[in-house]
């Protein structure tokens, strides 16, 4: 069946896990729901392909997959993603994603040889949840609820 996973925008940490609590969709912040669309590893390359920033840099940025929900809970948690990630996302358009989810669709993670359209529809789907964040007058922050 594979993991679920929600990125979802909040103004800020304390919104995003009244949201994992309550539930985002109660919550009434914009939703993304996906499967196997992992934030750290498959994301992770994503936003090092978009950045022109190296992997293992952006895995040592502050907010990248921050764990904010309980350690100790054992089928939900509730991680940050990066502003940087949330800029690159829309900067990318209008241009879209075709040359970065070409070879972001053949890493090892997606078994080598995903279909290009799907991380491109992901990528496509995610940037309208970035733009969406961007446009407030503070800026939201994109999170990611993963649940097993």
């Amino acid at each position: 069946m594979g993991n679920l996973y929600d990125y979802f925008s909040a103004p800020d940490d304390r919104t995003a896990l009244a949201a994992f609590d309550q539930g985002i969709e109660e919550t009434g912040l914009p939703v993304l729901p996906v499967r196997g669309m992992e934030p750290y590893v498959q994301l992770g390359r994503a936003e090092s392909m978009l950045t022109s920033t190296p992997y293992d840099d952006v895995t040592s940025l502050p907010r990248f997959n921050r764990l904010l929900s309980s350690p100790e809970d054992e089928s939900r948690w509730l991680v940050t993603l990066t502003d940087e990630l949330r800029d690159a996302l829309a900067a990318a358009r209008p241009g879209g994603f075709g040359a970065v989810a070409e070879t972001w669709s053949h890493i090892e993670e997606f078994g080598g040889d995903a279909p290009r359209d799907e991380p491109a529809g992901f990528l496509d789907m995610l940037a309208d949840l970035a733009e969406q964040a961007r446009a407030h007058p503070e800026p939201h922050r994109l999170y990611c609820l993963m649940a097993l």
